[in-house]
């Protein structure tokens, strides 16, 4: 009791109370790196750095809270303070489980629209009983001193004591950021990547690091605004040389087709023609997989960061890459120039364009973002009924997105670029317990319920594509349509893989970095029902291949355009797969977390000299290719260049807020000489 006394007596000071804040805030920040952030040292440095840094920042700013006299200033002020730090921590804590990154300033000035568009719906299965530790050391503070049990000191600190408090702060910071130079001396001077930004965390700190970050968003903004024409010359050199013609057997194949995008969200190839308790988790999908109608992919890759669905998007609206840090979708998507999909076929087919969306028109700034793609229509979540048990996790339920989208389609001018995105496989892959039921899927029996769940929304969501293509059947659009098939992202987290590991026939003690990089891939199909010739094609590539391979197949040549990725069907399709961390893959080899596997093996590779030139050229366009996607995008150099024949988007020709009845709105548009499918059924 005398030494509880004690410490009590030294918390009753102004300046032990501040040592209890601080001591308390370290812990749990010490804690949330090791537990949440998986910033595993790899050296005693680096443990010492990591003890080290969080330090600096919680002992500057509540230094600040000494400087004020009247005890009812500073009381409150200190807390709020611990207060705003715990934010801080805990939006991160949250995000890094989505997210597998940090917050940026541009996700900070732009993230209420996606808190507004489900974020928020998706980040409670995020957020666990056990994050009330954060919280904990705040109200035990509070109701102390509410008590009475730490007594208010009325006696302020003399200056010297808070400029000397402040200054040890200040020391802190420099012996964080003279080991960091001795430990890590390339830190800052490294290209910006997401893994990159997990290492700056763990050298300095979240608060930190939140201030180089938006030191690093201002001088964007400054690159951004005396960017000039000229600027564009590397990139066009790039694009150019990189450009592959189109096989002239599949150019213009699907010449005047209907294109139906087929957004499968965190869908996974380990998936298709898998097989849990002896049923097949996808049977509908398989089947569409193997069909003749159907040009397969099996070395296909997701290639997002931290923007996830975003990315992919851009990547297959634009085949430009996502930033490495952050969406572009919700950082630029109000001031970018873009040469995408729906615009291009618009200008140059008369093609009408969509997207079906059972979410909120502002979840990543799409409501802004899509209009300056060329998109003329987007039906989001305030075009759909969401009452009752309609709605699972992110938005409308994949089944009811489709049957709900039905009436707007058919009036789309044929022929039309629509996108549906669909959502029900999202984390945390919650499914009712009606749905389940209807679907009689028994899911597997791993420690890891995700891992399980993952299985049971992904089986509802193939459900949902075979209920669609049967109306397309129905309705005759079928045969007259090009659907492209294909998963967005990873679906399973890092720290899932190795409860998967078992099913994908890999003991969970060999997984490692290569076998991470293989699961990467997602499914891409493009299936065009009706034809035949179709195969499974063992080409590799990714999503920013994709715009040049739909375009080639309806016709348009990708050549004046801008465009990063290359004709997957073409003999000089480029099949070196570069990822957002700079990591990449390619037929021969893996480049995965800094080491090289050779994929015969599934090894790390000792390379010979030839093997290891090829290595490097490897590397150095996956890098070159990244920067020159980064530089026209941060600094919107595409406002810049015109091509022949294409015409830059004005975003204030669309409007997706207006009140009138949009299926109306389209009859009225199209009017009598409407190819839609609701007018040639009235004729």
């Amino acid at each position: 009791m005398k030494i509880i006394k004690k410490i009590l007596h030294v918390f009753n000071t102004r300046i032990g109370f501040f040592i209890l804040l601080v001591a308390l805030f370290w812990f749990k920040t010490v804690y949330a790196y090791y537990h949440v952030f998986y910033l595993i040292p790899a050296s005693r440095m680096q443990h010492i750095i990591l003890l080290i840094n969080p330090l600096a920042a919680i002992i500057i700013t509540l230094s600040l809270a000494l400087y004020l006299k009247p005890a009812k200033l500073f009381y409150p002020f200190i807390i709020f303070i611990d207060f705003l730090n715990t934010v801080l921590l805990y939006i991160n804590i949250v995000y890094f489980r989505g997210f597998l990154g940090f917050m940026t300033a541009d996700t900070m000035t732009t993230g209420h629209s996606n808190l507004n568009g489900g974020l928020i719906t998706s980040d409670t299965a995020l957020i666990n009983k056990w994050d009330t530790f954060y919280w904990l050391d705040l109200v035990i503070v509070i109701l102390l001193l509410l008590f009475r049990v730490i007594k208010i000191d009325r006696h302020p600190l003399k200056l010297r004591w808070s400029l000397l408090t402040t200054g040890i702060g200040i020391l802190f910071l420099i012996l964080n950021l003279v080991l960091t130079h001795i430990d890590n001396p390339n830190l800052f001077a490294q290209s910006s990547t997401q893994s990159k930004q997990n290492d700056i965390v763990k050298y300095i700190g979240i608060d930190n690091y939140t201030v180089y970050d938006w030191t690093k968003s201002i001088q964007t903004n400054i690159a951004r605004s005396t960017a000039k024409k000229s600027d564009l010359n590397d990139i066009l050199k790039f694009t150019n040389s990189h450009y592959a013609a189109p096989n002239p057997a599949m150019y213009g194949s699907a010449r005047g087709k209907n294109v139906i995008i087929i957004h499968l969200e965190s869908f996974q190839q380990f998936l298709i023609d898998k097989k849990i308790n002896g049923k097949e988790v996808t049977p509908f999908l398989n089947k569409i997989y193997h069909s003749q109608s159907t040009n397969s992919f099996d070395n296909f890759y997701h290639q997002v960061g931290q923007g996830r669905t975003a990315d992919a998007e851009n990547m297959l609206e634009t085949s430009t890459y996502g930033l490495p840090e952050g969406s572009l979708f919700s950082q630029y998507g109000n001031s970018n120039t873009f040469q995408a999909a729906p615009a291009i076929l618009k200008q140059q087919q008369n093609y009408t364009s969509a997207v079906f969306h059972g979410n909120d028109a502002n979840f990543y700034n799409r409501n802004n973002t899509y209009k300056r793609l060329g998109f003329q229509y987007f039906f989001s979540s305030k075009d759909y009924n969401l009452k009752g048990d309609r709605t699972e996790g992110m938005g409308l339920k994949d089944k009811l997105l489709f049957q709900d989208s039905n009436k707007y389609l058919e009036n789309l001018q044929q022929p039309f670029y629509a996108k549906y995105l669909t959502v029900t496989n999202h984390l945390p892959y919650v499914l009712d317990e009606k749905d389940q039921k209807q679907m009689r899927f028994k899911t597997a029996n791993t420690d890891n319920p995700e891992v399980n769940n993952y299985f049971v929304t992904a089986h509802y969501l193939d459900q949902s594509v075979k209920e669609f293509y049967d109306y397309l059947h129905q309705t005759g659009l079928d045969k007259n349509s090009m659907i492209v098939i294909y998963g967005d992202h990873y679906g399973l987290m890092d720290q899932d893989e190795r409860s998967l590991a078992p099913l994908l026939g890999v003991k969970s003690n060999d997984w490692n970095s290569y076998y991470h990089s293989q699961i990467q891939r997602v499914p891409f199909m493009i299936n065009m029902p009706g034809t035949t010739g179709g195969k499974i094609h063992h080409t590799y590539g990714g999503e920013i291949d994709v715009l040049p391979t739909i375009l080639h197949l309806l016709g348009v040549n990708s050549k004046p355009y801008v465009q990063f990725g290359t004709d997957l069907f073409s003999k000089q399709h480029d099949q070196v797969v570069a990822f957002r961390n700079r990591d990449w893959v390619s037929p021969q080899y893996t480049s995965a977390n800094g080491t090289v596997y050779d994929n015969r093996t599934k090894r790390p590779l000792h390379p010979t000299k030839p093997q290891q030139e090829q290595i490097n050229k490897n590397q150095k366009q996956v890098n070159t290719e990244l920067e020159l996607s980064d530089k026209l995008n941060k600094e919107n150099l595409l406002r810049f260049y015109h091509p022949k024949g294409f015409k830059p988007v004005n975003p204030k020709d669309y409007n997706y807020n207006n009140e009138f009845n949009k299926e109306k709105q389209l009859e009225k548009q199209l009017g009598q000489k409407s190819t839609s499918l609701a007018s040639l059924d009235k004729r």
